[in-house]
């Protein structure tokens, strides 16, 4: 029971990071990834998401975000509803605002292919080695080096580019 209840603390404190997956998850849908998160950590409080120390939590718990937000995907379309105020009860990350670099950042990685934006997002912004991104994904290692490296390659073209029409202006 003891160890039982350090881990939900620890997945506590994953809670800014957690958001922010499920942000990349949704397509940057504030709405969705908060209600892709509340239903997360409902699948761990009611026990249907179970940690079964095989890997560390935090590829655990960012899997159980991936795959929950697929879902609501499939399940909605894209487009979740706003119910009520009492509906948004999982809060953003604190005194986050986004940047003009954040979003051209975001921008930039929403051109990627699916896979290399996941890919690049949980190295540079989760700290997590390609053996863990390859686990959480439930790719082989070979493939999330190849998505790595071309989503590296393709993101450097963009900036490339981006900057080529800036200096035209």
């Amino acid at each position: 029971m003891q160890k039982n209840t350090e881990w939900k603390k620890q997945v506590q404190e994953f809670h800014q990071e957690s958001y922010l997956w499920s942000l990349c998850c949704c397509h940057y849908d504030k709405e969705m990834a908060k209600d892709v998160l509340q239903t997360v950590y409902l699948k761990i409080y009611e026990g249907k998401a179970l940690f079964n120390e095989k890997s560390k939590l935090k590829t655990w718990l960012f899997s159980i975000i991936r795959f929950t937000s697929i879902d609501f995907i499939r399940k909605y379309g894209g487009v979740v509803e706003t119910l009520n105020d009492a509906h948004h009860q999982i809060p953003g990350p604190e005194g986050h605002v986004d940047s003009d670099h954040e979003q051209l950042f975001r921008n930039l990685l929403s051109s990627l292919s699916g896979q290399q934006r996941e890919v690049l997002t949980l190295v540079f912004y989760h700290d997590l080695t390609l053996v863990e991104v390859a686990s959480l994904m439930d790719l082989s290692i070979g493939s999330v080096r190849t998505h790595y490296q071309r989503g590296k390659e393709n993101f450097k073209k963009l900036l490339v580019q981006l900057k080529l029409d800036v200096d035209t202006l």
